[in-house]
């Protein structure tokens, strides 16, 4: 076990320090995009940012895959027209890949320092999960491939989506199962169904529940999107992105 070594730093100091990094980080990646000529290699980028990712959540986290896979450009299902354009559709799709995996990071960060303030006196979080949710519930069939999901995914620009066998839900699927469970094990996306990587047991959530219960939740289970019920009904999603929302208001 690796020594520890107090650094006079409180936990928000070090959350403040990680959160400039990050900041610091997408600045400097503006310039790819732009096509611009930075102060740095792609190369060289790439090095220290997946270093930082690796040093604040871990050299095996979700976030360092994900980064990996935004790198090597396969980390998303490009729909058929995309990828028909050629490679420069997937270097660019790649460069926004890289940096959707950086705001990400930045916006986990931002809202664990709003958690900590929180716990160490603020009145904690009162709004009801109802208040935030997305009561757009997107699904796909069963027998559709893990390509048409990806087209979806990109289309209503969510990150998952209910699974239903025509009558019922029975699992949901994220763009983070479609990266792990499918990209990274070569499954070709034309005939793999999204019943190979959906999640079965779906956790979900009552929509008068408070919004705390369910950041707890999503934390203890590692998940990002919630499925909210009314009375057992789903009747919506709430994700990371509603969560920092909330915190944020």
């Amino acid at each position: 076990m690796p020594k520890r070594v107090r650094t006079g730093l409180t936990r928000s100091d070090i959350l403040d320090r990680y959160i400039e990094r990050f900041k610091q980080m997408l600045l400097k990646f503006q310039p790819f995009l732009s096509r611009k000529r930075g102060g740095v290699s792609l190369e060289d980028f790439d090095e220290a940012a997946e270093e930082l990712i690796g040093q604040v959540f871990g050299a095996a986290s979700n976030e360092a895959e994900a980064y990996v896979y935004a790198k090597t450009g396969e980390s998303a299902l490009l729909p058929e027209e995309a990828q028909e354009s050629g490679t420069h559709n997937v270097e660019r799709e790649s460069l926004h890949q890289r940096r959707q995996v950086l705001e990400s990071c930045l916006a986990d960060l931002e809202m664990r320092r709003r958690v900590h303030v929180s716990r160490e006196g603020k009145q904690g979080l009162k709004a009801m999960v109802e208040h935030y949710m997305s009561r757009d519930v997107r699904s796909i069939h069963q027998a559709a491939t893990i390509k048409e999901a990806g087209r979806l995914l990109l289309k209503y620009k969510v990150g998952s989506l209910m699974v239903d066998d025509g009558s019922r839900y029975i699992g949901i699927v994220t763009d983070s199962d479609l990266s792990r469970k499918a990209v990274a094990k070569g499954l070709d996306p034309n005939n793999t169904t999204v019943m190979t990587c959906m999640s079965k047991a779906v956790t979900t959530i009552e929509e008068d529940e408070p919004v705390s219960e369910a950041m707890a939740l999503m934390k203890k289970l590692g998940i990002r999107h919630l499925p909210v019920t009314a009375d057992g009904t789903i009747i919506g999603v709430l994700s990371v992105a509603d969560l920092l929302r909330a915190l944020t208001e």
